[in-house]
């Protein structure tokens, strides 16, 4: 009875009824800002054809305040449901996806009044952005969930791009570019490794000196090799798209998530592997008994440190991974801090995400597709000032991991260095 309140609540359901207070405000202020005030009323297209997929719907055309309505209608009937079954965790679940979608497409009927907008090319440049940042938050659950810190995902993910990038370019070899970078985040995490668990230093402040080290480093030869000598040193190319034969094909999802590079599909593996993995194999059990309850692991037989060392050194493979997207996803071509930030937020997104892999990777997808947002609506032009639309990932990273979203739970054990025989 101890988590019960005077008004009948558990503590998970007065956090449920703070979120529905809050979806409820911004499905009234949508309603308001996006459909009512607006005087405009021109048509929004929203194009869904992208290349050679199966054509289901090529375009389609809505008056912007017609939309907004509509949509903020769908967001505020969500909210209602959201209240009326606030004690079913599915329903909320499905009540706040319906709402954030609404809500959305109801604030796009109004951001793109009068142009048009490639919905596919949108959602497929979202996943584009969000790859290394589930790399690296991938990275993070595997170190995190093992009791070891891990702010060194931005000189992981760093380091990956630059190896990468360097290698494919002497070798002219694209593959050989993507095998070195889990090797080139892999000794940035035997660093962190080597030093948060055999010497127990500070993993946040270890963390912030092995990306400062990194950025050195990479910045040192992109200016010393990189840079004059750019035809030998700097002058690869990007991997080229695999569509995956019927799959491409599908209306919408097709060319999102099956017309991706080698990168992305083995992002699906290790994604699709760690979640099944973290909960159902005895090395899931291993890792998060040494994250949460190291001496009850001891107890056992587990040796606590030998675990957290193969897996920091793991996740740095991962995020290593992560970096390649950079270079040999993209351009080809490695440039100074090209990652700018991503580690950090993939560490958000870790947080937001609860320290869950699908919980994390919804998290990226979110940063990622408010990056692509940004970017699409500074091209076509939109009432908001770009420089409010630069800010929006990085707003949604602070709200993140200030817990402005809800009460988060790291790890019980994360961060503390364990010494056989201690007690924590």
């Amino acid at each position: 009875m101890a988590q019960i309140e005077i008004l009948g609540l558990s503590a998970p359901e007065r956090r449920r009824k703070r979120g529905i207070i809050a979806m409820s405000v911004l499905a009234v202020m949508g309603l308001f800002v996006f459909a009512i005030l607006p005087k405009k009323n021109e048509i929004t297209t929203f194009g869904f054809v992208m290349g050679k997929e199966w054509i289901f719907l090529h375009e389609w055309a809505v008056h912007s305040k017609a939309g907004s309505l509509s949509f903020s209608i769908i967001s505020i009937l969500a909210v209602i449901v959201a209240a009326l079954l606030f004690r079913v965790r599915k329903t909320i679940r499905l009540a706040s996806a319906t709402f954030s979608v609404s809500l959305f497409m109801s604030f796009l009927c109004w951001a793109a009044s009068g142009k048009f907008i490639p919905f596919t090319g949108l959602l497929q440049g979202g996943l584009m952005l969000s790859v290394p940042l589930i790399f690296g938050a991938m990275a993070g659950v595997v170190s995190e969930r093992s009791g070891v810190i891990n702010i060194a995902i931005e000189g992981q993910l760093l380091f990956g791009a630059f190896a990468s990038g360097v290698l494919a370019s002497l070798t002219h070899q694209k593959w050989l570019g993507l095998l070195i970078a889990p090797v080139a985040g892999m000794l940035v995490s035997l660093l962190l490794a080597t030093f948060a668990i055999k010497f127990g230093i500070d993993q946040v402040i270890l963390g912030f000196v092995l990306n400062v080290l990194v950025i050195g480093i990479t910045g040192f030869l992109y200016q010393r090799l990189l840079v004059p000598y750019q035809s030998t040193w700097n002058s690869g190319s990007g991997l080229s798209p695999l569509p995956i034969p019927i799959l491409s094909k599908i209306p919408l999802i097709g060319p999102i998530l099956f017309e991706q590079t080698v990168i992305v599909y083995l992002m699906y593996v290790i994604v699709t592997i760690i979640n099944i993995a973290l909960f159902k194999s005895k090395w899931g059990l291993r890792m998060r008994a040494v994250g949460e309850h190291p001496t009850a692991a001891e107890s056992v037989g587990i040796n606590v440190n030998k675990i957290r060392f193969r897996n920091v050194v793991l996740g740095g493979a991962i995020a290593g991974l992560g970096g390649a997207y950079f270079t040999l996803g993209a351009v080809g071509i490695f440039s100074r801090q090209m990652t700018a930030g991503a580690g950090f937020i993939a560490l958000a997104a870790l947080i937001f995400g609860k320290w869950s892999p699908l919980g994390a990777v919804a998290a990226a997808l979110i940063f990622g597709f408010a990056s692509n947002v940004e970017s699409v609506l500074s091209i076509i032009g939109t009432p908001i000032p770009s420089e409010f639309m630069l800010m929006v990932p990085y707003v949604a990273t602070v709200i993140a991991v200030s817990g402005i979203v809800g009460r988060v739970r790291a790890p019980a054990a994360d961060g503390i260095p364990y010494k056989r025989g201690e007690s924590h």
